[in-house]
């Protein structure tokens, strides 16, 4: 399988599928490559941080966003279990503003997601141990990272009802997406 990007409805997000090569020993995984992510995107990013989420099924993390410039773009990939990962566009001023894009991730197809900076993020554990790699264009600072509900129903992210869902107190206490519009709190949408 060759290298295959594809853009998301919300603009600054794609996938990308990358290789799997496989014989008779196991198998090699080439996860991320910069030219493949630059010729789909347009954007010349260079990964500053990366790191790996752990989570039990049901776990339902964010929607996360880091506000405040510079950004922060990401790249997840799924390496152990299933997860549903989904692309929120929370950018003030945007054309997309409030819509998301679920897309499944898991250990069994080579498919990553890549998010331009300023767009929302969460996820869905399907699975126990679920593994969850993630590239992010600056490091990790929780001082400017802003949590917006994930079961804000205006939202009206679907969920499959099979899964109970667990989040985390921050989770739990983040506004909904217009009460962190109302606070000025968003990221603003610059392309």
């Amino acid at each position: 399988m060759s290298d295959a990007a594809s853009a998301l409805p919300i603009p600054g997000a794609w996938t990308i599928e990358t290789p799997r090569h496989e014989d008779g020993r196991g198998s090699f995984h080439e996860w991320y490559r910069d030219d493949t992510v630059r010729a789909a995107t347009g954007e010349s990013w260079q990964p500053r941080q990366a790191h790996w989420s752990v989570s039990r099924r049901g776990v339902l993390g964010g929607i996360s966003v880091v506000t405040g410039a510079p950004g922060q773009a990401k790249y997840v990939t799924c390496v152990r279990g299933a997860v549903l990962d989904i692309v929120v566009d929370v950018r003030a001023g945007s054309p997309t503003f409030g819509r998301w894009h679920l897309e499944r991730l898991d250990e069994d197809h080579d498919l990553s997601l890549y998010l331009a900076d300023g767009l929302g993020h969460a996820f869905l554990s399907l699975a126990e141990n679920l593994t969850v790699m993630y590239l992010l264009s600056q490091p990790h600072d929780p001082a400017r990272e802003l949590r917006v509900q994930a079961l804000d129903p205006d939202l009206g992210i679907t969920w499959p009802p099979e899964v109970t869902v667990s989040q985390s107190a921050k989770d739990l206490a983040a506004p909904s997406l217009a009460e962190a519009e109302r606070a000025g709190l968003l990221p603003a949408y610059t392309r």
